[in-house]
């Protein structure tokens, strides 16, 4: 059998401009994912690892991490936390890299839910990272990619919904995903660089194309204050004084926030 992939190339030109993706029927019965390359093309699977593979017997090697994780926590409650090391992070970054092309693909075949599936899959592999790198390098490697994949999966989210013509629901997916930009950028100190945040700035684009195409005014998001000032309120009746004082300083951050508008902005 010829290991030549001309023939499988035959007919699907590589387009420098765009993006070329396709679903195929595997050997094995099974659809793969076809990206074309200049110099061939990547074929991954859809679902699982994109390459098929089951490190240590895993899904991926973010589940194998996450056991290691629960077992260190579990064997040692009071002793060393666990901690990624730079090799293992490297690992998991080729690995999240794989996943990127995958959901980048089901982007462009527009299969919204797989996409929103899967960049979600990667904003979860930067929090265990920024939770358990040993190193503060591995940690800013990986989050310096948070705001595009919040981008991505916003618009993995609420495309369907705006395709739908439900306006208040797709309203409300894009403010989740431009305030947890905003809230990236607090958390770093870089609040002064919203203004040049390019995924920033196209959600907030698309949000107010997407309210001005509504027919007739979409209720404005519940504010977050409100309901944290409900639930402080709760916790002192309630005399959860530890709850209580975790909401007061949650209250306060947000009340002092820059981003916070006042009543009468609009974000």
């Amino acid at each position: 059998m010829s290991r030549d992939i001309l023939r499988i190339l035959e007919g699907w030109a590589f387009e420098p401009d765009q993006l070329s993706v396709r679903i195929v029927a595997g050997d094995d019965g099974r659809e793969k994912i076809q990206m074309r390359l200049e110099l061939g093309l990547l074929q991954m699977e859809l679902d699982g690892r994109p390459d098929g593979l089951r490190p240590e017997g895993c899904e991926s090697w973010l589940e194998f991490y996450r056991r290691q994780q629960v077992t260190h926590e579990t064997a040692n409650p009071d002793g060393a936390p666990f901690q990624l090391e730079p090799a293992d992070c490297e690992r998991l970054l080729r690995e999240g890299i794989q996943y990127y092309h995958r959901y980048l693909s089901f982007w462009h075949l527009r299969r919204y839910e797989l996409c929103a599936r899967y960049t979600n899959r990667n904003l979860r592999l930067f929090k265990f990272v920024h939770d358990f790198a040993r190193l503060e390098r591995d940690k800013r490697q990986f989050d310096q990619w948070r705001p595009y994949v919040t981008m991505m999966h916003t618009r993995a989210v609420a495309t369907p919904l705006v395709e739908m013509r439900d306006f208040e629901a797709s309203l409300k997916a894009i403010e989740a995903g431009i305030r947890a930009i905003r809230g990236f950028l607090e958390e770093y100190g870089e609040t002064e660089r919203a203004a040049q945040c390019a995924e920033l700035l196209s959600l907030e684009r698309w949000r107010d194309e997407v309210a001005a195409e509504a027919p007739e005014p979409v209720a404005d998001p519940p504010d977050p204050l409100v309901e944290l000032r409900e639930q402080l309120q709760r916790a002192i009746n309630e005399e959860r004084f530890e709850d209580a004082a975790r909401l007061r300083d949650e209250v306060r951050r947000l009340s002092e926030s820059p981003f916070r508008s006042r009543p009468d902005e609009k974000l």
